[in-house]
């Protein structure tokens, strides 16, 4: 049993470096966040649409079922346009570093959604996150727009996690995954269509951009979508998302040795950072404590 939480956990931290090389493909990426965000959900839907019918999964869900996972599926296209239009305002670290603010978003949403009271620990944590967001943000205002856009992705983020750990208790993760990124190609597409999105532009796009869409669309969305929803089975929300503070480190790290000219940040950015990093390791160590005591 202690292997099989183990091996939960690195598979979850193995999905939490994806997510963070998902903002070096964001940076690499040429065409808008919209465009980028549209490619990335039809090539995720293609491949997982693929893999149900190879699986022979069944696909039919009741209306309620699904009008569920449109909503949600909404929210996570809206999720991922905030946080690629928020590297385009500032730089990859300014945004995932906002997007560690994840977790004291969930602090709150988790307790609403579960209807389970608000653990005091979790708020106190969610709050040291929000301290070392400020200690980032004092020495890069100029980056506001990107940092506000940050938060948003973050708080979005927050939201469809929480409920698709809802959803796994009862469906397939593929299945939830599946009609997530389809509601979110739709919603996207009659967008783009009101507003002219689809011309002759849109769909010339280089060899270098198809080739890193596709790394975004079936390794960063297709595949590492479907084992985050899997993982929710074993690890809670909560402690997923506050896992997912990893991505800045991760991202940071990468977005230091690949853009070096444009990601180097002073001080107080990194003092933030080493703070998240702090919340995660004790908040780690603190829930596995009163497991082993629930345990006895």
């Amino acid at each position: 049993m202690p292997n099989a939480k183990l091996k939960h956990y690195l598979q979850l931290h193995f999905l939490v470096f994806i997510a963070g090389f998902t903002a070096i493909l964001g940076e690499l990426i040429s065409v808008g966040a919209m465009d980028l965000v549209w490619y990335r959900m039809v090539i995720a839907s293609i491949l997982i649409f693929g893999y149900m019918k190879y699986k022979k999964l069944g696909m039919r869900l009741r209306p309620k079922v699904l009008l569920q996972f449109v909503l949600a599926g909404i929210i996570i296209a809206l999720h991922w346009i905030t946080f690629f239009e928020a590297i385009n305002q500032s730089n990859v670290s300014i945004t995932l570093a906002m997007f560690s603010t994840g977790a004291f978003f969930a602090s709150f949403i988790e307790p609403m959604i579960y209807k389970r009271r608000i653990v005091w620990y979790e708020i106190i944590f969610g709050l040291i996150v929000v301290l070392g967001v400020f200690l980032i943000s004092r020495g890069e205002l100029h980056y506001i727009n990107g940092m506000i856009l940050g938060v948003i992705s973050a708080l979005l983020s927050s939201l469809f996690s929480v409920l698709n750990g809802v959803y796994i208790k009862q469906y397939d993760a593929t299945i939830i995954s599946f009609y997530e990124f389809i509601s979110g190609v739709l919603f996207l597409s009659v967008f783009m269509l009101f507003k002219g999105g689809f011309n002759s532009q849109f769909f010339q796009i280089s060899w270098m951009d198809f080739l890193y869409l596709f790394i975004l669309g079936s390794i960063c969305s297709a595949y590492a979508f479907i084992e985050a929803v899997k993982v929710m089975k074993y690890i809670s929300p909560y402690t997923v998302i506050l896992s997912y503070n990893l991505e800045p480190v991760y991202g940071i790290v990468l977005a230091i040795l690949l853009f070096p000219e444009t990601e180097i940040m002073g001080a107080n950015f990194y003092y933030g950072v080493f703070l998240v990093l702090g919340t995660l390791i004790f908040e780690a160590i603190l829930k596995q404590r009163k497991a082993n005591k629930i345990k006895r």
